[in-house]
């Protein structure tokens, strides 16, 4: 089983060395065309090696992969909301966003792998926390649920405060780079504050969806593949759906839901096992119906006043 982490996480950093050495060199604005073809080649190449799984270790594993990535993958749409937030707050280029994110995945795939080994590790031996993975993941669809809208406050985020007391930061952007030099001095360019924001969030982000994939499977090669499998897709799903994902307002009820159920099943599963094949219906068609919804009744824009001025 070595060689098969070994070898899964030599072909990522292959394809991360490919996509930033080769493909997008030069920071450029990334095209709505660009990113649907890559978010199809993620897609892709996640689905060749589910079908892997299924060839190699059989139909239980192959539909445990799948519906973790499922729900990774639906999970990540959350995110975009938030990075939207981000990098208006920051007012970061739109030619410089690829470069934060891409750097961003590559810190997500080491903070979720530890977190992902600590977690399997600690379950082993104390079984009676997937019992509080459930009940934290209620809780937290339920708060989903309450929640109207995103808010991020770049400037009291902590890695954001340590940050500016270490170093100085420059006035504004200078290029793609995360350092500059200016006076004899090393400076931190907004782009750097910007990328310890997407992380932070991150890491807030793969505390809720990790314990999902628990009610999935434990096997810690299983969820860590499905949950990098679904995160290096995540830079193109943003440069898709950043401009239509405010259209798409009942994913977050949706992802609650999801949240919850995955919870109840997380309590449940050593009492009453549900099948992974119901798993995976039930989470695709929650996620189809609350993207048809949001089609068939789009949110309503705000009204302007009579007085207001044209």
């Amino acid at each position: 089983m070595l060689w098969l982490w070994i070898g899964f996480n030599l072909v990522v950093l292959a394809l991360l060395a490919l996509d930033l050495g080769v493909f997008n060199r030069q920071a450029h604005e990334v095209s709505l065309r660009e990113a649907a073809i890559w978010s199809g080649i993620w897609v892709a190449l996640s689905l060749l090696f589910n079908l892997f799984l299924f060839i190699w270790q059989g139909a239980d594993a192959g539909l445990a992969f799948l519906t973790a990535y499922l729900i990774e993958k639906s999970l990540s749409v959350d995110n975009i909301f938030v990075f939207v937030v981000i990098f208006t707050s920051f007012r970061v280029p739109a030619r410089y966003q690829h470069r934060v994110l891409f750097w961003g995945v590559l810190g997500a795939i080491v903070m979720r792998g530890l977190l992902i080994f600590a977690g399997t590790t600690l379950i082993s031996f104390f079984h009676w926390l997937l019992y509080l993975f459930g009940a934290f993941l209620i809780v937290t669809g339920i708060r989903l649920m309450r929640q109207r809208e995103q808010h991020i406050d770049a400037g009291s985020n902590p890695l954001v405060r340590l940050a500016r007391r270490v170093l100085p930061v420059t006035a504004d952007f200078e290029g793609p780079r995360f350092f500059a030099r200016q006076q004899g001095c090393v400076y931190i360019t907004p782009l750097l504050l910007a990328l310890l924001v997407v992380e932070s969030v991150d890491l807030i982000f793969a505390l809720d969806s990790i314990p999902a994939i628990f009610a999935i499977t434990l096997d810690p090669f299983l969820i860590y593949t499905s949950n990098i499998c679904a995160i290096l897709g995540l830079r193109a799903l943003y440069f898709l759906l950043a401009d239509l994902i405010k259209h798409f307002h009942y994913l977050k009820l949706g992802l609650a839901v999801i949240l919850v159920l995955v919870g109840v099943k997380l309590v449940l599963a050593d009492f009453y096992h549900i099948p992974l094949g119901i798993s995976l219906g039930v989470i695709a068609l929650i996620l189809a119906l609350a993207i048809v919804a949001s089609l068939l009744r789009p949110p309503k824009e705000p009204e302007q006043s009579e007085n207001a001025p044209v």
